[in-house]
């Protein structure tokens, strides 16, 4: 037999994952000529742990790294970009991702210009930046991320942000899926448990990122 039966072997997902990045020889995507920084959703409903029963932590120094890549990258003429999801008062246009729950704190009672909606105000966005809304997972699905890279001529997209087993995950789908080269700095990324965490960063790697540590973003950076 020359396939795999499904491996049930009780390793942790962070001791999957561990595994996996310790492996040498796998080969990368890599890094092309120019880069954007997609920092997906950072937003107080998910990351104002004192406001709101569906914010996260993972990494507290999550923003930081976020915010230095985002300069970093800024400095050297390369796009950064925000999103950030919300909906509008009959949440119509959550379609049937808002039709599981209905309370205050559903996703789709994340409404325009709430307190969930606002950006967490430890980003630090330059008007330049381009920022908008979104409604569904992806960064891409029908918002201008697309025709804004294409004119900017990015071949690499970084993508930071929450949560790692939703929209950064659907995001980074969707980045190779429009044949970019990508990238998921770890100490960037956020979740409600490690075991989503470590499991989508693991299938992220194996598949359809290059998941690094936030440093080679930083030394990519500062070597251009």
């Amino acid at each position: 037999m020359q396939g795999t039966k499904m491996v049930s072997d009780g390793k942790t997902a962070r001791e999957i994952f561990d595994g996996v990045m310790a492996n040498p020889a796998r080969k990368k995507y890599g890094f092309g000529e120019k880069l954007a920084i997609v920092n997906v959703d950072i937003q107080r409903a998910y990351t104002d742990l004192a406001a709101f029963k569906t914010a996260y932590e993972t990494d507290p120094d999550q923003i930081a790294h976020v915010n230095r890549i985002s300069a970093l990258a800024r400095g050297k003429g390369m796009p950064v970009i925000w999103s950030r999801v919300a909906y509008k008062a009959d949440a119509g246009d959550a379609g049937v991702w808002g039709t599981r729950t209905d309370t205050e704190d559903s996703l789709q009672n994340i409404k325009y210009d709430s307190e969930r909606h606002e950006f967490d105000p430890r980003c630090e966005i330059d008007p330049d930046d381009m920022t908008f809304t979104k409604r569904m997972p992806s960064a891409f699905f029908e918002t201008p991320l697309a025709s804004y890279l294409v004119w900017h001529k990015v071949d690499t997209v970084v993508v930071t942000g929450g949560s790692t087993s939703g929209c950064v995950r659907a995001t980074a789908v969707d980045s190779l899926s429009h044949g970019y080269r990508t990238i998921v700095p770890i100490e960037t990324c956020a979740d409600k448990h490690e075991s989503y965490h470590f499991a989508n960063l693991t299938d992220l790697q194996l598949k359809y990122a290059d998941v690094e540590p936030v440093q080679a973003v930083i030394d990519w950076l500062e070597a251009r």
